[in-house]
């Protein structure tokens, strides 16, 4: 049984089994995230991710449970500064590099 080719070169084709263009696989995106934002509160949904990335400080300055609770929350809030001050930076390089070229 012979297969139809597709042309590869078609924007509906490429990526995307279904055959939707990118700006329509985009407005599908779209209307699923609307769904389940209309249904669900947010910072329910991701409760358990928000808290697994914050415990992660905490497991990394006291990897070994020797701290008092509140040291260890001191020190963990550090290092979760120090995190999002890295991302900042990384961020103003990249900015600076685009602008640049």
């Amino acid at each position: 049984m012979a297969t139809a080719k597709r042309d590869l070169t078609d924007p509906r084709v490429q990526g995307h089994p279904s055959g939707m263009t990118p700006e329509q696989m985009s407005l599908r995106g779209r209307m699923g995230a609307h769904a389940v934002h209309a249904r669900y509160d947010s910072r329910e949904l991701t409760s358990n991710a928000r808290k697994a990335f914050l415990d992660r400080f905490e497991r990394e300055v006291d990897p070994d449970g020797r701290l008092s609770p509140e040291e260890r929350s001191r020190r963990a809030a550090h290092a979760r500064k120090l995190y999002f001050s890295k991302l900042a930076l990384k961020s103003a390089r990249a900015r600076s590099r685009r602008k640049d070229a």
